[in-house]
This record gives C-alpha cells, structure tokens and sequence, in this order.
C-alpha cells in the first residue's frame, strides 16, 4: 500500500480477459471507469503476457495505479492463484497471479470473470439488495457466479458454478471446451453466428436481408450482425434472436431449479441488447421450471455495469487489498472501512 495515496483517491487496474478482447481499465475506489485500453485476446502464454504487460504499462504512463486485478474466464483454483483452465484461453495449470505480479512490478488479484463482474453488481448494481442471487454473463461464452448472504460461493474445488458448459443437446455443437451440446454453443454471442449459419444452411427464409447477404459468405456473420438485422426488422435476423432467447430461458430454468435464487441479474457484452430476447427467455424459463405457476420465482433483471462489469468488480478486489497494510499477493479483502466497497461483507 502507498502510505501517501488516500482510500478515496486510489487507483487500480481491472483487466478483464474474455475469449476475444482483453480490455483494461483504470478504476477509481467509487467504481468509475478513468481511463480504458484494448486489445485482441492472444492465443498463446507469451502473447497473452505480452498483451497484459502493455496495456497496464500504457494506462501507468498516464495514471498512478497500486494494484492489477485480473479477472479470467476459466477455473480458477480456490485461493486464487492459478488457472487450472480456460476453455478460450492458453493457460493450462498455470501458476498466474505471482508470475504476472512480478512481471508488472504491482500486486496482482485473480479472480474468475463472472465472480469478478458479479462482485461489482453485489456492490454497484441490484445485487446488494438481494440475499441470494446468480450471475448469468452472456458474451462470446456464458459465465456465472452465485452470490449468498454477501458472499460469492465457490464450491468446494473454487470452480463453482459453471452454468455455459451444460450439456443441453446430446452429441450436440462441438465446444471449445472439449465437449459437445454445451449451453453456451446455443445462447452466447458466438452462438448467434452459429444458429444464424444453420438456419441459413436449411434454406430458412432465402429472400431475408441476412440470407441473402451471407449465403456465399456465412464466415462473415457476427452476432452483431445478427441484433443490427433484427433491430431493422429482418425476419429471419429475428428467429436468431427468438432462438437464442428460448435457449436463455432453459438455462435459467436449470439455474432455477438448482439454487432457487431470488434474483438473476444478467450481463456480459450480449445483455446490452437484451430488450430483443428478455420477454421471451422469462417466458421460457417460467415454463421448464417444476410447479410451473405454483412456485415464486427469481426476478431476472440486466446488470447496470454492462460489459464492464467484469474490469470494475475485479478492480475493486484489487483495491479492497491493496488498501490493507503489508499487503501481499494473497491478501484478501476485509470489511471495516467507511467507503461503499470495503464495508460490504468481502467475498
């Protein structure tokens, strides 16, 4: 901890690793967004170091930073200090938080990048009001997080919970993660660009905008392209859309059944757009959960943080620990503060 940088003016680095971008950012203690830098994901160990090294160097050449955290889409071990792994990531039972603590020079704090975005609901967003509630991140994959009495829960091995990689289709669409009929090969923003290819492949509505424009090309869709279709009223860009909203509400249903939430607050990059396809997944999950009409169930509202949810909460985490003194890489944060982050229960 920096003794002559107060609480209120300290600044961390959240850098949230997805399976396309990498994007960084500098986060004062109230949870605002300074300062932003981006880049691709690399598919390599040397690459993605490389990518993080610059980033934090670009932001620390324009702001005065006391920690990093890092929030990564893949399984992280329980004291959160490597990734055991990262189905669109390379590290594979790597040691990662004290390596890329020595090589950026600052504390590093790893975390999981649903826990880390479901941390900055719990303090920022709708989650603080709730007592138990799950995180359901949709972007190119699925993310969760479930969070209870103020805490995040981990499972006894620190995997927990995993809703993407649901098996929902037998010997379905092939998943990076090895497997197949993933949840997240039907609902996700990659998932989009999947349905949209084999709906076109079955002659589904030719004569559509995104028929006709993608028929030769189907490579060159993007779940993008699908909502901005959508938006202009293309119907086939719509039955994408309904589709993926009908695979949304069965794995709310699933995340229903098993942790009986009393609010499921949705996010990642996809929620943005979720006007198109929240009624019909509410519907969807109202009908495949049992008792059906007999049972209350979870309110589902998007999350107020977006995308960069996942940048703010890990921040946060990083800032809860650097602002305890002699703090070390595995420090974790504790209540007792006045400000609006450390007074909430730690996770």
């Amino acid at each position: 901890m920096d003794p002559d940088v107060s609480t209120s003016e300290r600044l961390t680095i959240g850098i949230d690793i997805g399976g396309t971008n990498l994007r960084a950012a500098v986060v004062d203690a109230g949870g605002r967004i300074i300062d932003v830098e981006q880049l691709p994901t690399p598919s390599s160990v040397p690459a993605l170091e490389t990518a993080i090294s610059h980033v934090v160097a670009a932001l620390r050449s324009r702001h005065r930073v006391t920690a990093v955290g890092l929030a990564v889409a893949g399984f992280i071990t329980a004291d959160r200090t490597s990734v055991r792994f990262a189905p669109h990531l390379p590290w594979r039972d790597m040691e990662v938080r004290d390596r890329l603590s020595r090589i950026l020079g600052l504390p590093v704090v790893l975390e999981h990048d649903a826990n880390a975005a479901a941390w900055g609901e719990q303090i920022l967003g709708p989650g603080g009001d709730a007592g138990t509630w799950a995180y359901f991140a949709v972007g190119t994959g699925i993310g969760g997080a479930l969070v209870t009495g103020g805490r995040i829960y981990r499972g006894e091995f620190g995997t927990a919970p995993e809703f993407g990689h649901l098996t929902v289709v037998r010997g379905g669409r092939s998943c990076p993660c090895g497997k197949r009929g993933c949840l997240e090969r039907y609902c996700s923003g990659s998932a989009l660009e999947l349905t949209a290819r084999e709906f076109i492949a079955t002659g589904r509505h030719p004569d559509s905008a995104l028929a006709e424009h993608y028929h030769s090309t189907p490579e060159g869709i993007t779940g993008r392209t699908v909502v901005s279709l959508a938006r202009s009223g293309d119907i086939l860009a719509g039955e994408v859309i309904e589709d993926f909203g009908r695979w949304l509400g069965r794995g709310l249903a699933v995340v229903q059944e098993i942790l009986d939430p009393g609010l499921i607050v949705l996010g990642g990059g996809v929620s943005r757009d979720a006007d198109l396809f929240l009624d019909v997944a509410v519907e969807e999950m109202a009908l495949n959960v049992v008792g059906a009409g007999y049972r209350p169930l979870a309110r589902v509202e998007t999350g107020v943080l977006g995308a960069d949810a996942g940048m703010i909460g890990v921040a946060l985490l990083a800032g809860a620990v650097d602002a305890r003194p002699d703090t070390g890489s595995d420090a974790r944060p504790e209540t007792g503060s006045d400000s609006r982050v450390d007074s909430r229960v730690n996770p």
